[in-house]
């Protein structure tokens, strides 16, 4: 099972965020592999997640909030509760390039917690992965606005 995601920024006049990602499972049992580049951003960290909704039509807040089947809190990656969507933060350098490694168990390209047609978004801020004192953290991490989103698509 083989997606791409193609980031394009929220608002250009504010950061001019893109990127591309490419999503491999070799099967529904098996963790998603994420790999690709990020550039535009801030130096230093940025929340990442899969949201809600891949129709990104109207910019990156109508992908909705992070895609949560289970109902849970949100966490990082590796808290033992997190919303499936949930994938912690990716490093920029100080030339804003941020390069994406991730795999993780709880997304999947089919079945249940399948990610097709969904949305990652960057943020703006870290996400303190649920462990913050703002009302925020156990819903959105805390991490600030979108800076540039894509849908996930079959490839």
């Amino acid at each position: 099972l083989r997606a791409v995601v193609h980031l394009t920024p929220d608002n250009v006049e504010i950061a001019n965020v893109t990127g591309y990602l490419i999503l491999t499972q070799d099967e529904e049992s098996c963790p998603v592999k994420m790999t690709g580049k990020i550039y535009g951003l801030s130096e230093g960290l940025h929340g990442f997640h899969v949201h809600e909704k891949g129709d990104i039509r109207q910019g990156c807040l109508s992908a909705g909030p992070h895609f949560n089947p289970t109902k849970v809190t949100h966490g990082g990656q590796r808290s033992p509760v997190r919303h499936v969507g949930d994938l912690g933060n990716i490093l920029a350098n100080a030339h804003g390039e941020a390069s994406v490694d991730i795999t993780d168990s709880l997304i999947s390209l089919a079945g249940p917690h399948n990610i097709l047609g969904r949305a990652i978004v960057v943020h703006a801020g870290e996400d303190d992965l649920g462990l913050g004192m703002s009302p925020d953290s156990l819903t959105t991490g805390n991490s600030g606005g979108r800076v540039a989103c894509g849908t996930i698509s079959a490839s």
